[in-house]
Formats: C-alpha cells, structure tokens, sequence
C-alpha cells in the first residue's frame, strides 16, 4: 500500500507539470529571475557597461544550460522509474498471476462492475499480457509512459531561459546604465504579472494573485541583486 501511494503522488506531480506550456514558463521564469537578480546587482556595484553586459551573459548561458540538463536529467529519471515499475509489473504477472488477476477484479469491482459482466472484463484483460500490463499500470500504479522524450523537454526549458534571461539584459544595449538599472526592474517586473496572469487564465486560480506572485518573486531576486552590488558597490568605493 505504501508504494502505491508513493507511485500515485509521482503520477500526481507528473500530471500537473506534464503540459509544454509549463516547462516553458518554468525554463522563462528561472531564466528572467536570476538574470535580473545578477544583472541588476552587478549594475549596482559599478557603472561599467562591459562589466555588466559580461556578467549578465555568463548568467545567462550558464542559466540556460544548467536548466536544459537539469529538465533532461529529471525527466529521463522519470522514464527509467516508469520502465523500472513496468518491469516489476510485468515480472508480478509472470510469477504470481492469480494475485494479480485479483487486483484487477477488485479494481472494476469498485469501478461498479459486477456478476457476469465484471467477469467478463476482467477474462478480456487477462486474455491479452500487454493490456493486462497496460491497466495495471495504469489503474493500479496510476502511472502513464511518457509521452515527449527527455530530450525534446531540456530543449524547451533550456531555450526559453535564454529567451528569459535576455528580457532584463535589453534596456542595458540602449539606455544608460543607471536608467537601464530601473527600465530592466520594471520591464520584467511587469513582464513577470501578465505571465503569471495568463498562466492562471490558461490553468487555473485567480489571475491577479497569479500575477502578483510571479512580480513579487522577480521583485525578491532585484532586491538580493541590489543588496549584493551595493554592498560590494560601497567596498570598491
């Protein structure tokens, strides 16, 4: 009972994070929040535009593809769990049938199935070992085969922190430094709600709180960056 309830709250994480939408706001996010935090906090400390624009890149490929290898080692991770647990599946059917002929029985008896007709749909299952394998994975371990390869995901998270790093970095190429400190906090600031706001829409709960939650966080890392460059700012001084 304790693996299966451990195998249903994987299958439950799996669910809610599966859609590509979300591995790229996940990629997005990381990627804005932590370039602002570092750009702005480098910008604060000096005046040089070089040394800021340096900063903010390394942040940003290094952000980026930390992200992409992080998505692609978890999600490869999840692959092998579910290939693992399907192997022991198949190797229960094998070894201890009947035990497992029960489970499905009482799987569509409490679905509602009952007499001849429950019979029948459980000698149906049976008959064929892949879709027996298929149901028990599926209705018992509540688990699903991954549907994108690791390597598809990592490209999507690792792409769209670039995209995400590159927001806060923008105002540096056109305004001067100390004007560009408070474009890029603003720009993504306000960046950072409607994204938060139309994910909410797009999924569910209220969209300014979405909103408002998703700002507060880039507000947060501006604030460590600040403290950070103004600390290390006054030291240089």
């Amino acid at each position: 009972m304790a693996r299966q309830a451990f195998l249903r709250k994987k299958h439950m994480e799996k669910h809610l994070g599966s859609s590509g939408w979300r591995d790229f706001i996940l990629g997005w996010q990381d990627g804005l929040v932590n370039v602002l935090g570092v750009t702005l906090g480098v910008a604060t400390a000096t005046s040089d535009l070089k040394i800021i624009l340096t900063a903010a890149f390394a942040a940003t490929f290094a952000e980026s593809i930390s992200m992409g290898a992080v998505a692609y080692t978890s999600f490869t991770a999840e692959a092998d769990f579910y290939q693992s647990e399907r192997n022991k599946e198949a190797r229960e059917i094998k070894d201890v049938p009947d035990e497992e002929k029960k489970e499905i029985r009482k799987i569509y008896s409490q679905l509602g199935f009952k007499g001849s007709l429950l019979n029948t749909v459980v000698e149906h299952i049976v008959s064929n070992k892949k879709r027996w394998l298929d149901v028990m994975m599926a209705q018992e371990l509540k688990l699903s085969a991954p549907k994108r390869s690791p390597l598809h995901i990592a490209w999507i998270v690792g792409l769209s922190a670039l995209i995400g790093s590159l927001i806060p970095i923008f105002p540096f190429f056109f305004l001067p430094v100390h004007v560009a400190v408070w474009t890029s906090l603003v720009l993504s600031s306000v960046i950072l709600f409607f994204v938060g706001a139309y994910k909410a829409k797009t999924t569910v709960g209220s969209p300014w709180k979405s909103g408002l939650q998703m700002m507060l966080i880039g507000m947060l890392a501006a604030l460590a960056g600040f403290g950070i460059g103004a600390l290390f700012g006054v030291a240089v001084h």
